[in-house]
């Protein structure tokens, strides 16, 4: 096998890896655990929410913990880029609608990945808004 294919399936693998982590990120039994949500950001997190506002690591756990009600969250459109080792950039789509609002919100999203100690944890998370 070439270098170059090894590169892809390195990138194949941990575009699985990290799209799962984010997935997890969505689901609301991981977002009302503030101990599993801790474990997947890193301790310098930094969050540009879709609303405009900015979260660091200890307000993101908490606002995710005191989410309520009914929200069906998706995603698609992963993409993976390396950039540096041990740092990767996710990038995807993602639709939200909540149980009482029957409009769908969309936004494009973007979080970087670092390895620390062996393991991937988000450092930074952006949402923004699209129709």
């Amino acid at each position: 096998m070439s270098d170059a294919n090894e590169g892809c399936a390195e990138t194949g693998a941990l575009l699985t890896l990290l799209k799962a982590q984010e997935e997890k990120l969505l689901a609301a039994d991981l977002r009302a655990s503030p101990e599993k949500v801790a474990e997947l950001l890193a301790d310098d997190f930094v969050e540009f929410a879709r609303s405009g506002r900015i979260y660091d690591r200890d307000q993101s756990i908490a606002a995710l913990a005191a989410e309520r009600g009914a929200t069906l969250r998706k995603a698609r459109d992963f993409r993976v880029s390396l950039l540096g080792e041990g740092i990767a950039l996710l990038t995807y789509r993602s639709t939200r609608q909540s149980g009482s609002d029957l409009d769908e919100q969309h936004s494009l999203r973007s979080s970087v990945w670092v390895r620390v100690q062996g393991r991937w944890r988000m450092r930074f998370h952006q949402g923004t808004p699209i129709r």
